[in-house]
């Protein structure tokens, strides 16, 4: 597998999404934006405008612009995932794409076997797993910092998003937030890769999910999809976690694992500068208790580029493209691998299409755990 000529990207899609990538890769000068393409013009014109960027007026001439083993961000509408990636894959490109994978599994498993079947490599969405709380994190838990950890509670609650001012929200060059996508692909697949990633790579494959799902919000926008979740997962290695996704449910992105010696906690999923805690179990007049305060836990030395919070976040989107860039160039696995991904996105459809029968599924696919970054050791 050869490494591009030139440590540069190519955007497809010019949307919402895109605007927070360009502010992230304003952090990484070394990564360069080629070209960009839209199958709406009138969008594309805006992007590059804002951006000063390069369009181009067919995915033709995106394609045929680009040397072999390129790298392609796919930042389309999620429904075009599976169809911009497979063009780009046989068009013998390496692809980073927006979350998620596919919408069905067997898609995300003919993009696996199509990428394995070139050299190339296939990463998706989201990266924050390569962020500082979250390789803080799990140093800790590599340290046992609070001893084993036996359990963990994830939360991925966005509040009443249905009640927001959402029309409000454009992004950078005047994308609107893509409402009618959110809404239809719902909050399971659109947010639990955010711990399902972090979980993932600190304890490997899960081997068993238990589920249940429901459309609690019927008259919303856009109706159909479920809107809360719940999953009990089974980890190969032991560990046991409960992930819970909605869009109705106050605003909570905690983090607890919780071990044999306390509890090690973050409470902001989307800023990658977010504190991570540890708070120690102890007794106090025949009481049980955990420190209420907790000892936060830092990294020596630098870490990673930071971005400037926008709404919710305060997260890198570059973080995962850079990851794909640095393997290509030192000839070894990207840390978000292939098998990352498909095994990411059969958990998450398990829990998404669970609904009120609810599942217990045992996983088919399989993935290490991600090696720590370089700075996180």
């Amino acid at each position: 597998m050869s490494a591009p000529v030139a440590r540069s990207v190519s955007i497809i899609g010019c949307g919402f999404v895109a605007d927070l990538y360009m502010r992230s890769l304003g952090k990484h000068p070394d990564i360069a934006v080629s070209q960009v393409y839209d199958r709406n013009p009138a969008r594309m014109a805006a992007f590059c405008d804002h951006w000063n960027l390069r369009g181009v007026e067919s995915m033709d001439r995106f394609l045929g612009n680009l040397p072999a083993g390129s790298v392609v961000l796919n930042l389309t509408n999620p429904d075009a995932h599976y169809d911009v990636t497979k063009t780009c894959l046989t068009a013998g490109h390496h692809v980073y794409s927006e979350k998620p994978l596919a919408t069905e599994m067997d898609q995300a498993i003919e993009l696996h076997e199509l990428a394995a079947a070139k050299g190339l490599l296939l990463s998706s969405a989201p990266c924050s797993v390569l962020g500082e709380a979250a390789q803080t994190l799990a140093k800790a838990v590599r340290d046992e910092t609070a001893g084993p950890v036996r359990l963990v509670y994830a939360e991925l609650d966005d509040g009443f998003i249905p009640q927001a001012p959402y029309g409000d929200w454009v992004s950078d060059s005047g994308a609107p937030w893509p409402a009618k996508d959110e809404f239809t692909v719902g909050c399971t697949l659109e947010h639990a890769g955010y711990y399902l990633t972090w979980l993932i790579a600190m304890f490997g494959s899960v081997r068993r999910v238990v589920a249940a799902s429901t459309e609690a919000l019927p008259d919303k926008p856009v109706s159909g999809t479920p809107d809360f979740s719940t999953a009990t997962l089974f980890f190969e290695s032991g560990v046991t976690a409960r992930l819970t996704c909605s869009i109705i449910a106050s605003h909570d992105h905690r983090i607890r694992l919780f071990g044999d010696k306390g509890v090690l906690q973050v409470k902001q999923s989307w800023n990658n500068d977010a504190p991570v805690k540890y708070h120690r179990r102890m007794t106090l007049r025949r009481r049980l208790i955990e420190d209420p305060i907790g000892k936060r836990l830092r990294l020596r030395g630098e870490t990673h580029p930071k971005v400037d919070r926008w709404g919710a976040a305060a997260m890198n989107f570059a973080l995962g493209p850079a990851e794909m860039l640095d393997a290509l160039a030192e000839s070894r696995p990207c840390r978000l691998s292939a098998d990352f991904g498909l095994h990411l996105t059969e958990v998450t459809l398990a829990i998404q299409n669970a609904r009120e029968d609810g599942i217990a599924q045992d996983m088919s696919t399989r993935c290490d755990p991600v090696p720590p970054m370089s700075w996180a050791t």
